[in-house]
């Protein structure tokens, strides 16, 4: 198939594998350029970032040379595109410009992915997207009270394309993709028709061609280009992770869950290191060494449920408070990012405390902290994963020990923080045994990240911040490499009188049940807010849900080795095995749990049945009552405690899955 550039009549095409990826015509250039005027502000891990360029130009004339275009105009050579294999390396020639707009060819109809982890919407269609890692935002919605609140407070509100984890990928329904290596801050803009406009605050960038004949391929080439997780341990996948941040009583309330029937694989405390009480909820203490009087004996506590077959999880960030025990031997061994102005600290307000920034640009920092804290303070106590929170907060205005520029280097952070764990669990001969998830990635944390979870969403079933929005994430981050992901079941941010309701409790349940790993979580505020053991119905809710995650874990074994060997994802887009149907392109709220398996959440308040698109040619069988469907588009009863649930009855699994309702009525 054609690769390479060629001139037209026009102006010159750059084709891939026989697909169009440039166009260049004297009405439509393949690049401008100007030079940035940025204006960055940042309040707790929430940015606002402006830009007012000058000098815009879009050069028309250009030589081409073998895989070599140079383009200029009236003022000279002014960029340079030069393809070498696979991939595209853009160079603007003019001192002072770093501001790179390259234009893709779009095909009309052409639907578009990709863009990392995003919440809101899947396919990307219409929208722009910038990269740049932060927090998500509370609400995300321009248009709700509770968005305009938080954005009253530190401009913690959010938008659509706000996200932990972005990525400067996307695939498009040609089945190509295109990987920008640059790890600046960038948009994805989808809102022309005619063209994919990539913008980068940089002078050069590169760009990877991906093309396959299906979707599978493509994933799996990305998968395979980002590095591949292994495959979660048994212990993972064969029941519930237990949320409680309650010290050593959370022991005494696990004792109520296994009393209730719950199959329980590990008690999550993320209080482990202490708490810290804000006016955002129940934060921690973070001095990432065990809080003796709040966990007394805990080596021995730890050892007492691994017997029982009974794993134990704790919590770090990549931050130290500055009233730590910690603070003051990272400071001394020369640890944090600096100040531009001094050699002191710069410290981060977190929410009524201040912190110090790990400068992991830094191999002596690197190699301190996964051996001092994850190391001795918590692997060789026993502790088999925890949550590897934030990553997101690097400021811009930091000093790094490498020289390099925090606004290159804030893109890059969760990555480091995710080698960081990733050599702490491996210097233990834990890999593939020991889990820590991350909520904060870019491109690259797929090698290290083992989990992802789907961050912090708010206690409610509302469109840009509720439940749904995990599923969008775990189907838009599984199509750029990452294997395996999960939510706080229960949701986590409760802020304004937003509180948890019994049917999202239970609409939660049934949600994380048919994800990879199910676990539970206290949320910021967990007196406010309903426990899964705050009555015995909700009690009975969660332990039914864990036996059915548990029953399935032959299941997830087969989707974990496939997840090894192919690349693909175990909650997958309908697309992904249906390519020829373009109706599929966009559902977000449902997805393929494998090949077998397809799985419809309720996630609409008040709702006892929802629509539900059973794609293919061949029947789907219904879970819980037995019955066949014919594909196509159905209205499917789901009152609470029976979600609309699927499977093949030709799969290898059908006799796993028949046995569903039986091991839910227990």
């Amino acid at each position: 198939m054609q690769t390479g550039f060629s001139i037209t009549e026009q102006g010159f095409d750059l084709h891939f594998a026989g697909r169009l990826v440039l166009s260049h015509n004297s009405d439509s250039p393949v690049l401008a350029m100007a030079r940035g005027n940025p204006n960055v502000e940042m309040v707790r891990g929430n940015f606002r970032i402006e830009d007012a360029p000058d000098g815009l130009i879009a050069p028309t004339r250009f030589t081409l040379e073998g895989d070599c275009v140079e383009l200029s105009d009236e003022g000279g050579p002014a960029a340079r595109l030069v393809l070498d294999g696979h991939a595209l390396r853009a160079e603007l020639l003019r001192p002072g410009y770093d501001r790179l707009h390259l234009y893709f060819a779009a095909e009309p109809g052409e639907t578009v992915w990709g863009g990392g982890e995003q919440m809101s919407y899947l396919a990307l269609n219409g929208r722009a997207f910038p990269i740049w890692t932060s927090e998500p935002g509370v609400g995300r919605d321009k248009t709700t009270e509770l968005t305009r609140l938080m954005d009253e407070q530190g401009m913690a509100g959010g938008d659509y394309w706000n996200t932990n984890y972005p990525q400067p990928t996307f695939l498009t329904s040609r089945w190509i993709a295109v990987h920008c290596t640059s790890e600046a801050y960038s948009v994805l803009d989808f809102t022309e028709a005619n063209a994919h406009h990539v913008e980068v605050w940089s002078g050069a960038a590169a760009f990877e061609l991906f093309a396959a004949e299906d979707p599978l391929d493509l994933v799996g080439q990305l998968s395979a280009r980002f590095g591949r997780q292994p495959p979660l341990p048994d212990w993972a996948i064969g029941g519930a992770i237990v949320g409680l941040k309650d010290g050593a009583r959370s022991f005494e309330r696990l004792e109520q869950f296994i009393q209730a029937g719950t199959a329980v694989s590990g008690l999550w405390c993320e209080d482990w290191a202490g708490i810290r009480e804000t006016s955002f909820g129940r934060r921690l203490f973070w001095d990432w060494r065990r809080d003796n009087q709040r966990f007394p004996d805990l080596p021995q506590r730890i050892a007492g449920l691994a017997a029982r077959g009974i794993r134990f999880l704790a919590y770090a960030n990549p931050y130290l408070s500055n009233d730590g025990i910690l603070y003051e031997e990272a400071r001394e061994g020369g640890h944090f990012c600096l100040r531009q102005d001094s050699d002191e600290v710069y410290l981060v307000d977190f929410g009524e405390f201040d912190c110090g920034v790990l400068d992991f640009t830094r191999e002596e920092t690197r190699a301190w902290f996964a051996e001092k804290v994850l190391g001795r303070e918590m692997l060789d106590i026993g502790i088999s994963g925890w949550m590897a929170d934030f990553g997101e907060y690097l400021p811009t205005d930091v000093r790094l020990a490498d020289g390099s520029d925090p606004m290159e280097a804030h893109n890059r952070w969760p990555v480091l923080w995710g080698e960081v764990n990733a050599r702490a669990v491996e210097s233990r001969g834990k890999t593939g045994d020991a889990v820590f998830f991350m909520r904060a990635g870019f491109s690259g944390v797929q090698q290290y990240c083992p989990l992802l979870w789907a961050g912090d969403q708010s206690v409610d079933f509302t469109r840009h911040d509720g439940i749904g929005t995990v599923i969008t994430g775990a189907l838009s981050a599984g199509l750029v490499g990452n294997a395996y992901s999960h939510s706080d079941c229960g949701g986590y941010t409760s802020l304004h009188g937003n509180v948890r309701s019994i049917e999202l409790m239970q609409r939660w349940c049934e949600l994380a049940a048919f994800a990879p790993v199910m676990r539970s979580h206290e949320g910021n505020r967990p007196d406010d807010n309903l426990q899964y053991d705050s009555t015995s119905e909700l009690l009975s809710c969660f332990a039914r849900w864990s036996r059915v995650h548990a029953h399935l874990a032959p299941y997830v074994r087969h989707l974990c080795d496939e997840a090894a060997e192919l690349g693909l994802p175990a909650q997958r887009a309908l697309f992904l095995h249906y390519p020829d149907d373009a109706a599929l392109f966009a559902v977000q709220d449902q997805y393929l749990y494998g090949a077998d398996l397809l799985v419809a959440p309720v996630i609409e308040e008040g709702a006892l049945s929802r629509e539900v698109v059973l794609p293919g040619e061949g029947p789907w069988r219904h879970c819980w009552t037995g019955q066949d469907f014919a594909p196509g588009t159905r209205v499917v009863s789901a009152p609470i405690g029976q979600p609309p649930v699927f499977y093949r009855p030709d799969s290898a699994f059908a006799p796993l899955f028949a046995g569903l309702p039986e091991v839910l009525g227990k």
